[in-house]
């Protein structure tokens, strides 16, 4: 009977340290979603959106990157979606719907959007869609030239530093 009990403790703990496991991996998972990498053009930030785009993810998205843009004193954010395929963005309803709530609670919050790396055919299909808010949208082809623009915006340049 004590064998059977110490075992069955065992098989306790096991399945705590592997719930554990999961809790981890759930939030690694959350943390890698939607990274956010400070730019080197003051208060900006990139975010690279990758995978799959559902209503789920968007919602911990959007949540992630209001969150940081607040506490960090962010005025620009680059969404990029270089690496978003037609396949990831599944139905473009839902994609649309989110893609403008996530534009309007920044704009909301005095952060200007710009978005980058849309593919030819992610935008043949929004403009297509014939929602309005697509026309707003400020999108660039590349990270390099939204950068470029807000470098420009912001009165910056890049200078090489002379070698003595």
């Amino acid at each position: 009977m004590k064998g059977e009990e110490s075992e069955l403790e065992e098989l306790r703990d096991e399945i705590r340290a592997l719930n554990q496991k999961v809790t981890d991996c759930d939030q690694l998972i959350k943390d890698l979603s939607a990274p956010i990498i400070p730019s080197i053009v003051p208060e900006t930030i990139l975010i690279p959106f990758t995978g799959r785009l559902d209503a789920d993810r968007f919602e911990l998205m959007i949540t992630k990157i209001t969150e940081y843009t607040f506490s960090a004193n962010v005025s620009t954010a680059v969404i990029d979606f270089t690496a978003i395929s037609k396949k990831e963005i599944g139905e473009i309803s839902i994609f649309g719907r989110y893609i403008e709530n996530l534009t309007s609670t920044l704009k909301l919050m005095g952060v200007q959007v710009l978005f980058v790396g849309f593919t030819p055919a992610i935008t043949q299909i929004l403009a297509e869609s014939g929602m309005a808010f697509v026309k707003e949208l400020n999108t660039f082809s590349s990270f390099r030239t939204a950068l470029q623009y807000l470098m420009k915006e912001k009165g910056m340049v890049f200078q090489k530093i002379n070698e003595s």
